[in-house]
């Protein structure tokens, strides 16, 4: 029996607010969270962290909700960090102290927080990570037991990417070659309507340049989830397991924590299985929620397999194009127009990307561009990112010939009397030998003179 969840969560408010407003066009709604999580297990703990005095807006739906909110005061030097550290440290205080609690969900899409997911998971926790795919780092995603994307939980349904496309691509064959747009023409895109008048949903443009609500990307093809699927059949059957409905997504969570059967148009996991088997993809038999799930033969084997990393040659090709306008940052509109144009066979929703900017958030992760929200236009600017710049190369040693090394001459070493040396350069002067004294001969007993030995006479 699978155990029940205590869930704690954790809210990095400045986070998540500044990257739905810049990716959805949306204000941060915590109670959509909380009823994703609701679904999962029951929430014990609610905490939000933020300079709460600025968010007078905030505080009322926090206050509904029942969020505690921790005040965060920002020193006089500023702490870019401060909210990750103190929503760091008492998640793994609570870890340790309250042990009930086994499951963590965090709701932000900041890649500082993988250390902490990582080590929650060490001590046997559940993680969840609540954010927008747009926006939350990929390796993030990859790294929890279950992402929770915001663009999942909308209501709304998107105008198809390929009529975006066309859009642009028409109000770009306008325009010479290089030149970008002016501010008064990006309501051609998606201009933001009056206050009080609420635009078609054809005219509101989901890529808006001025900032007019996005509404939920448009569902994937149900072909894209089928290499998916048939691994984790492949994996239970290997266990010798009967592959039904809970078991199913939670082998495909394990395999791949960012599954989201929404993303494919289900308002339900066995709604996202009831697709399946009506485009002849599986095989489902039982009733009553009791489904059991085979495979049928090679179907994902003949569909073309597209890879993510695949859509980023093209999208270098147009950012050097485009590096120009691309070096102090472009809204994320242009870009899209340009790719658009200039890429017309590569389709992002066909590589598994709901929306460009989530194509870009991916790009972001391997180093191709670098996004940045600009809250005052309430849009990304793209930079191009630090592949673009790589580092300078070491300065090459010069040839020996130039080099004139100075050969340093030995000084000669001091000597000193009863120390061993290596070398004696300078020996010290020999002392001069003093002649031996001669000795007296003893005289003899009574006196008598001392005999003295006869010379020899020289011969002629």
């Amino acid at each position: 029996m699978q155990e029940k969840l205590n869930i704690a969560v954790f809210v990095d408010y400045d986070n998540i607010e500044i990257g739905l407003k810049s990716t959805l066009r949306r204000e941060f709604d915590v109670s959509l969270a909380l009823d994703a999580l609701k679904e999962r297990g029951d929430i014990v703990a609610k905490f939000a962290y933020a300079n709460w005095g600025r968010q007078d807006g905030a505080t009322r739906q926090m206050a509904e909700s029942a969020v505690q909110m921790v005040q965060r005061i920002p020193s006089p030097r500023g702490d870019k960090n401060g909210a990750d550290i103190n929503l760091a440290l008492d998640a793994l205080e609570m870890a340790f102290t309250h042990t009930h609690v086994n499951a963590f969900a965090i709701v932000s899409g900041d890649s500082d927080f993988i250390p902490l997911v990582n080590k929650l998971k060490e001590y046997g926790k559940t993680v969840f990570v609540v954010g927008g795919k747009a926006f939350t780092s990929t390796i993030l995603q990859q790294n929890c037991h279950e992402f929770i994307s915001f663009e999942s939980l909308l209501s709304d349904v998107a105008v198809p990417a390929t009529v975006l496309a066309v859009e642009s691509r028409a109000v770009l064959q306008q325009r010479p070659r290089g030149e970008r747009p002016e501010r008064g023409e990006r309501g051609e895109r998606g201009e933001r309507p009056e206050r009080g008048e609420r635009g078609e949903r054809g005219e509101r443009g989901e890529r808006g340049g001025g900032g007019g609500r996005r509404e939920r990307p448009a569902p994937l093809d149900l072909n894209q989830a089928m290499p998916l699927v048939e691994r984790a059949l492949q994996v239970l059957e290997r266990r010798g397991v009967q592959p039904q409905l809970g078991l199913l997504k939670s082998t495909m969570l394990q395999l791949d924590s960012a599954f989201n059967e929404r993303a494919y148009g289900g308002s339900s996991f066995s709604d996202f299985v009831e697709k399946l088997k009506r485009a002849e993809l599986v095989n489902v038999s039982g009733t009553g929620g009791r489904y059991i799930i085979e495979r049928k033969g090679s179907t994902a084997a003949q569909q073309p397999n597209l890879k993510h990393e695949d859509l980023l040659p093209p999208l270098r090709d147009v950012l050097e194009n485009h590096r120009l306008e691309i070096e102090n940052g472009c809204p994320v509109d242009d870009l899209a127009a340009w790719f658009a144009t200039e890429q017309p066979n590569f389709d992002v929703a066909a590589y598994g990307f709901q929306q460009f900017t989530e194509f870009l958030n991916y790009a972001q992760d391997k180093t191709v561009v670098r996004l940045e929200p600009h809250e005052e236009q309430g849009t990304v600017l793209v930079y191009l990112g630090a592949e673009f710049y790589p580092p300078a190369e070491p300065p090459r040693p010069e040839p020996e010939a130039a080099v004139e090394e100075e050969i340093e001459e030995d000084e000669p070493q001091p000597y000193v009397e009863g120390q061993p040396t290596i070398f004696e350069p300078n020996p010290p002067p020999a002392k001069p030998k003093r002649a031996p004294a001669r000795k007296r001969a003893p005289k003899a007993a009574g006196g008598g003179a001392q005999r003295r030995s006869p010379r020899r006479k020289k011969t002629d």
